[in-house]
């Protein structure tokens, strides 16, 4: 009998990576066709429970775990699109913590997640109000990713969805970053506002105390 939900319910619970890296394809399989997982959405507290364990897989030290959590949730919100929005706040920390990886690899996978989020769950701006947190994560290569992940926004969905009065004071403060690399995303970020704004962040920036010639 192939696998549904009670028995992912079951597997993903298993801490074994060896186990988690067999269910993980498994469960891959499985969402990737529609007619093997009718069950998919019937029993919500059980998809609840899936879902928070897979977060639990994005948050591993062992970071092919990691990574396979992450496409799981990507192939979870391919299926359920808008009905995914439930789990945004669940899963949006986690992806905060691994855009702040130390392998480019998963630091990457975190934020196209991020940016499938936007793309098939939810509004950019609904993204964005749970996202900018992350501007004061204590890991700086969060600090870094969140303002990059910005610049990735933009590039793709331009200014119109995004309410940027709410995002360019957080990048104001990143300027003063203690971190080098952070200020430099920062900067990178505000050029890329600009570029779909215009003169009016420069006004904005020199009302908020940024000087001039900065």
């Amino acid at each position: 009998e192939p696998a549904g939900m009670d028995y992912f319910y079951e597997q993903v619970q298993q801490k074994d990576v060896g186990r988690r890296m067999q269910v993980g394809q498994e469960l891959l399989e499985y969402l990737g066709d529609p007619a093997r997982s009718p069950d998919l959405e019937q029993d919500q507290q059980r998809l609840d429970k899936v879902i928070d364990e897979l977060t639990a897989w994005v948050n591993s030290s062992n970071f092919k775990v990691s990574l396979l959590g992450l496409d799981v949730l990507g192939a979870f919100v391919d299926r359920l699109s808008g009905r995914f929005k439930p789990y945004i706040g669940t899963v949006l920390l986690p992806l905060i913590d691994r855009m702040g990886d130390a392998k480019d690899q998963v630091r990457e996978q975190a934020q196209n997640l991020i940016l499938k989020l936007m793309c098939e769950a939810a509004p950019p701006m609904y993204i964005w109000e749970r996202l900018a947190v992350g501007f004061k994560h204590k890991n700086y290569r969060s600090r870094e990713g969140v303002c990059l992940c910005l610049v990735a926004t933009l590039n793709i969905y331009g200014a119109q969805p995004l309410i940027l009065s709410k995002l360019v004071p957080h990048l104001c403060l990143a300027f003063g970053d203690s971190n080098s690399q952070v200020r430099d995303a920062a900067i990178l970020a505000i050029v890329e506002v600009y570029r779909h704004v215009g003169e009016k962040v420069r006004i904005d920036l020199t009302k908020r105390g940024i000087p001039p010639g900065r």
